[in-house]
Order: C-alpha cells, then structure tokens, then sequence
C-alpha cells in the first residue's frame, strides 16, 4: 500500500476536460502539488457530492499553486458529460482498465451489486518531486474526506 513518504506511482491516462486529452503525473509535477481525488464512480450521489466538494474549494486549491484530478474507472465520455453537468473545472482522470487504481492500493469490490474493482473514495497528495505527501482512503464509500484537512495538506506541500 502507497503511504506518505513514498514515490508517487507515475502514470499516463486519458483525462476528461471538455475535450479528452492524456495526463502524465510525472510531466505534471512542476505546476505544483497535485491533488488526486479517486471516486467509486460517475453519476452516483455520494461522488458527485465529493467532485462538487472539490469543485467548491478549487479557489483555495488553486490559491496554493495545487491541481485538483478527480479518478474513477469511468470513460473518459463518461466523464466529461459528469464534468459538463456538475460544472466541474478540474479535469478527471479516466482508469478504465484499473491500473491506477492498483497501483495506488484502492481498488474495492461491492461484491453484493457484481461491481468489481472500482476506487476507494481516497485522497493522494503528490508533492513537486513526486512524494506523497497525504493520504486519505476511506473504508466506508459513503464518508467523504475532510475537504479543509486537504486543502491544507495541498498548502504544506508546496511550502516543503
């Protein structure tokens, strides 16, 4: 499992940003700490209450010089109709095939709907050289992070 101290898993993915472009974490880095905010899925109540979250701080994140995706196994067309329909600025990451999901150690399954392999609501704070810096994983699908200890975390990491 990924902890705090650890290099960040690089990883090159499609993003959603009203068009579909590709995301590389690593070419990312030198804008300022990133914030990777993973969620079960697209359209559903709980995650779209995060992404809006997320939406309604992106000020404070952005004020900290810190860049805010959101990660699910979506479609990246998916994605931008959620992005479109919550007015959603920060762009999201499509995992379609998981592998992000492993590498960061939070992929779960509902075993009782047949869903398998989706992410765990958590939170990844990556610092300029690539080091995690904050870790959030949420065992309960239905508890959101605490969106101000993040954006505090994001404005730590830039002054380390």
């Amino acid at each position: 499992m990924i902890d705090t101290g650890d290099d960040a898993p690089d990883f090159t993915a499609p993003l959603a940003t009203g068009d579909i472009e590709s995301v590389t974490l690593s070419e990312e880095l030198d804008s300022g700490p990133i914030v990777l905010a993973f969620f079960p899925g697209a359209f559903t109540s709980i995650c779209t209450d995060e992404m809006c979250a997320f939406q309604d701080q992106l000020a404070s994140f952005e004020d900290v010089g810190a860049t805010v995706y959101g990660i699910s196994r979506d479609t990246p067309f998916a994605l931008n109709e959620f992005r479109s329909q919550n007015d959603l600025e920060f762009g999201l990451v499509s995992d379609l095939n998981r592998e992000i999901i492993d590498d960061y150690g939070v992929s779960m399954d509902f075993t009782d709907m047949g869903v398998n392999g989706v992410a765990k609501r958590s939170v990844f704070i990556v610092d300029a050289d690539g080091r995690i810096t904050y870790r959030w994983i949420g065992d309960n699908p239905g508890v959101e992070p605490d969106y101000d200890a993040v954006a505090q975390a994001a404005a730590a990491a830039v002054e380390n």
